[in-house]
C-alpha cells in the first residue's frame, strides 16, 4: 500500500467536498454540515486556510482542512478531517494529523485546535497522542446551541 498526503489546490474543491460527504455519511448525525459540503464552501476554505488529500495507491481516501481563526492568524482550526469507508480501520487518519503538525510547525503557527461532537469523544485518545490536550476554557463560537458543546483540543507548538 503506497500512502501519499499533498496539499491540495483550488481545482480540488469537488474532490474533499465528495470526499467529506462520503466519510460523513452513516458516521455523522444528519445535521452536520459535512454532509451538505460543497465545492463551494471547500473553495472558501482553501482560500482561508488549505487542505491536505491522502491518496492511498493514487486512490483519494480522506482529506483534511485548515483555516486560521480569525480572532489570531497564528492559530489554525482544524476542520472536516475524515476517511471515507473503503479505507476505515487502517490507521490512515494519523497521516493527515502529522501532515497538518508539519506544515503548521514550518508556517510557525502556535498553536492548532479542532473540536469534536460528542459522539466522537473515543477520538480524543487519538489526538492525546500526538499532543492535543482537551482545552474546555476554549468557546467554540458556531455551534448549533442545541446541540451539546463539542469537545475542545489544542496543540501548543514549539516555535
Amino acid at each position: 500500500m503506497r500512502i501519499i498526503v499533498r496539499e491540495a489546490v483550488l481545482e480540488d474543491a469537488p474532490l474533499i467536498a465528495n470526499l467529506t460527504r462520503k466519510a460523513w455519511a452513516g458516521k455523522c448525525p444528519p445535521t452536520s454540515r459535512g454532509h451538505r459540503d460543497t465545492w463551494v464552501n471547500v473553495n472558501e476554505d482553501l482560500h482561508a486556510g488549505g487542505a491536505f488529500i491522502l491518496l492511498v495507491d493514487d486512490i483519494p481516501a480522506g482529506s483534511l482542512r485548515w483555516a486560521p481563526l480569525d480572532e489570531d492568524e497564528n492559530v489554525w482550526k482544524i476542520r472536516r478531517l475524515g476517511v471515507i469507508p473503503a479505507f476505515c480501520g487502517q490507521n490512515l487518519s494519523q497521516h493527515l494529523i502529522e501532515a497538518v503538525i508539519h506544515h503548521a510547525q514550518l508556517c510557525e503557527i502556535a498553536e492548532l485546535r479542532l473540536f469534536l461532537h460528542r459522539y466522537l469523544e473515543p477520538l480524543t485518545s487519538l489526538y492525546e497522542a500526538y499532543g492535543f490536550e482537551l482545552a474546555p476554557e476554549i468557546e467554540f463560537s458556531t455551534r448549533d446551541t442545541l446541540d451539546l458543546p463539542p469537545i475542545m483540543m489544542r496543540k501548543t507548538l514549539e516555535s
